[in-house]
């Protein structure tokens, strides 16, 4: 029986089968909504322009209003137009067509606010013959501020231009100009355009966006404005 056993083959041990794991969900939190003005994750990168505007839309920031301030003081010491070397706000003027190269000069102008009122006149005619009510400029403060740069300096020509600030009694902006007979201004396709007769003392015409603006020809047309184009002299001062 012993010699049997010895023989007879062994049984091969089962092995024990591992358990299996249920895979379980694990509860995730909601994530909080963006809020207004955030950047969405995955969305397009913003570049210090933007954030240069954003500051300057805030205006009552503590930064801004310290810098407004000192700004305002210095200003008010200086004369009516200051040639500067760099735009203060660079990503507006960079918007408007400004680049860092041979030909373009950048101006402060200062201008004075107000209406325009006359005084009151005390006898001689009807209280409403005066001519003090109801009568306000045709042009807006910054097309008299391009038109005055341009006139100081005739050889250049006016781009465009934007605020930068005002006080009680002023009000400060920034105009671009350009040199329509330097060379690089001349060699370069996306400004050579201001070199044609047709864009010559573009300020006094109404030709920058400031004077279009005014013209009524950015945010009117089609119907009630059909006689603002080409201009109100070519329909007899009819339109509005």
């Amino acid at each position: 029986m012993a010699e049997e056993a010895k023989k007879a083959p062994a049984k091969k041990e089962r092995k024990a089968k591992a358990p299996v794991e249920v895979p379980v969900e694990v509860p995730v939190a909601p994530q909080p909504e963006a809020k207004a003005g955030e950047p969405k994750k995955g969305g397009s990168a913003r570049n210090m322009y933007h954030f240069m505007g954003e500051a300057w839309k805030d205006q009552s920031s503590d930064v801004m209003r310290d810098l407004r301030w000192q700004r305002l003081v210095d200003w008010r010491k200086e004369g009516t137009f200051v040639r500067v070397d760099k735009p203060l706000r660079l990503d507006r003027a960079r918007a408007l067509g400004y680049r860092a190269k041979q030909g373009y000069v950048v101006v402060r102008a200062k201008v004075r606010k107000g209406g325009l009122r006359k005084h009151r006149i005390k006898k001689g005619r009807k209280p409403k013959r005066k001519g003090i009510l109801k009568i306000t400029m045709r042009k807006s403060i910054q097309r008299i501020a391009e038109e005055r740069t341009g006139k100081h300096y005739p050889n250049l020509e006016v781009l465009a231009s934007y605020w930068v600030g005002e006080d009680g009694r002023h009000k400060f902006y920034e105009i671009i100009l350009v040199d329509p007979n330097h060379p690089v201004i001349k060699a370069d396709p996306k400004i050579n355009w201001i070199c044609s007769s047709k864009h010559t003392n573009r300020a006094n015409r109404g030709l920058t966006s400031a004077g279009k603006k005014g013209r009524g020809l950015v945010r009117t047309r089609g119907m009630g404005v059909e006689k603002n184009r080409p201009s109100l002299r070519a329909h007899n001062r009819q339109g509005t």
